[in-house]
C-alpha cells in the first residue's frame, strides 16, 4: 500500500494528472454499483487494454471524456496506455501484463477513485 501510496502523491504532482477529476455524476456511478463492482470493470477494461504485449491502437485506447470512472483514473494514474506505464512505472512496452502488474494497476486506479469519492464536491 505504501508503494502505492508514494506513487500517488508523485502523479499529483503533474500538472497534467492532476487536473483528471471524477464528476458528480462519476462518484454516483461508483456509489450506486460499489467499488466492487467498479473493480471488476477496471480488470475488464486492463485487461482488455492493456494487457496484451501489442495494442494496435497504444496511445488512443483510453477515451478522455466523463465515460467511466476507470478512463478517467487511468489518466490520473498514468494507466492510460502502454508508453504511460513505461514512462511511469518502468514496465516493458512489447509484452503481456503479468498478473502482478494488472493487479497493482487496478489497485492504484482503485485507491485514485476511492480518494476521489471521498472528496466533497465544490458545486
Amino acid at each position: 500500500m505504501e508503494k502505492i501510496d508514494i506513487m500517488l502523491d508523485r502523479l499529483s504532482k503533474s500538472k497534467f494528472r492532476s487536473r483528471f477529476y471524477l464528476n458528480k455524476k462519476m462518484k454516483e456511478y461508483v456509489n450506486n454499483r460499489g467499488m466492487d463492482k467498479v473493480r471488476c470493470h477496471a480488470y475488464e477494461i486492463i485487461n482488455k487494454r492493456l494487457r496484451p504485449s501489442v495494442i494496435p491502437n497504444d496511445g488512443h485506447q483510453t477515451p478522455m471524456k466523463q465515460v467511466h470512472p476507470v478512463f478517467i483514473a487511468q489518466h490520473a494514474c498514468a494507466c492510460c496506455c502502454r508508453g504511460c506505464l513505461n514512462k511511469w512505472y518502468k514496465i516493458d512496452m512489447n509484452r503481456e501484463l503479468t498478473n502482478d502488474e494488472v493487479d497493482y494497476i487496478v489497485n492504484i486506479l482503485m485507491e485514485w477513485i476511492k480518494g476521489e469519492c471521498e472528496k466533497k464536491d465544490l458545486f
